[in-house]
């Protein structure tokens, strides 16, 4: 990792790529700062009103700021065209089979992150509007058979280690964001939309969820963790949260 950009720790398969691909922006971004701040400096030199008493409106002529104009679009091009498109195209278009993958449905509201989980039967329960309550948020019909064993979290996100992760965002009320900085990972939650968004974590550990978008007077309180586990850990996870459903 480019511990140099200030990044919080790497633990998905894609995190050192964007790590690459943001150090090549910084890096340009470097380069522009000292050149265009080197050339502000010169012209106050050269154009001063003891040098240069009039005003030329036509401006300096010169072949070197096509060149350097030149140059810098060719850099944002190819940063584009060999960096930011083929990971787009890998890590964030081309989703992993469901079979081989931990599928979850994540829905946002105004404060809080609803998570539902398919259960062993790996099928979505029937949701409805018409249910949902403050003690069924998701609105989750338990007479539906595919919801019987669906798992429900709320302001908790869990997932297992080395096995890619599918999440389908949504929202229920506002624009909210789902950010998971040491997977890489931001995504819009939009209501009205389903947004899939994916990522293979390598590493276990437990961190905070952050809500990019300001969604609004109570934002301060969006506030989630994830934990990834072991396979073995993540299991007996799901043992514990099955055993508690049956109890209810």
């Amino acid at each position: 990792m480019l511990d140099w950009l200030g990044q919080p720790v790497g633990a998905s398969s894609h995190a050192a790529e964007v790590d690459s691909i943001m150090a090549l922006v910084h890096w340009l971004m470097l380069v522009l700062f000292v050149g265009w701040g080197a050339f502000f400096i010169y012209v106050m030199v050269r154009f001063r009103r003891g040098r240069q008493p009039q005003a030329s409106y036509q401006g300096a002529r010169g072949r070197y700021a096509t060149l350097v104009e030149g140059g810098v679009l060719l850099a944002e091009i190819i940063l584009l065209a060999f960096f930011s498109v083929p990971f787009w195209s890998t890590n964030v278009d081309a989703l992993p089979a469901e079979q081989s993958s931990t599928v979850v449905r994540v829905v946002a509201e105004q404060f809080a992150w609803n998570v539902h989980y398919p259960g062993p039967d790996g099928m979505f329960g029937r949701t409805s509007i018409m249910l949902v309550d403050p003690d069924n948020p998701l609105g989750l019909d338990r007479a539906d058979p595919a919801a019987k064993d669906d798992i429900t979290t709320v302001n908790q996100l869990h997932l297992p280690v080395g096995r890619p992760a599918i999440i389908y965002l949504s929202s229920k009320d506002v624009v909210h964001s789902l950010g998971l900085p040491q997977m890489r990972v931001k995504q819009d939650a939009v209501p009205g939309f389903v947004q899939p968004v994916w990522f293979t974590p390598t590493r276990t550990g437990r961190w905070e969820v952050a809500c990019s978008q300001l969604c609004g007077l109570a934002h301060y309180r969006m506030k989630a963790f994830y934990t990834i586990h072991t396979p073995e850990t993540y299991a007996a996870w799901l043992k514990e949260e099955a055993e508690f459903l049956q109890q209810q």
